[in-house]
């Protein structure tokens, strides 16, 4: 399944905070390194075992300083606010990409709902 998945191509846009992620079948996301960083699957934001995800503000400038290979299966996206304990898999890259939008409208909803904004 791995294989299936696996993206053709990581391209790091620094200069526009962007990550592009493309796939053999021709999907290709331009993932904001906000929302990279926003919905880290790491512990540390999604809690642990799932419990207990945490809303993390205050990313709107952040960058990714490098993007290190985990084995055939992931990356990990090393931040410029010094996280990078979260492990990309290729299944969450897609997933991100495939559901950026309504991420991002449940993202900014919580922020309206905690009354905080995004910087």
């Amino acid at each position: 399944m791995t294989a299936r998945i696996a993206p053709v191509e990581i391209k790091l846009r620094q200069q526009s905070r962007l990550l592009q992620v493309s796939f053999e079948d021709g999907a290709s996301f331009e993932l904001p390194c906000e929302y990279l960083r926003v919905f880290s699957p790491s512990a540390e934001v999604q809690g642990h075992g799932g419990v207990g995800a945490k809303l993390v503000t205050g990313k709107r400038t952040v960058n990714i300083d490098r993007i290190e290979p985990v084995g055939n299966y992931a990356v990990r996206l090393c931040f410029d606010d010094g996280h990078s304990s979260g492990l990309y898999t290729w299944q969450a890259l897609r997933e991100m990409g495939e559901q950026q939008q309504p991420n991002w409208q449940g993202y900014l909803q919580r922020l309206d709902e905690a009354r905080v904004g995004r910087d």
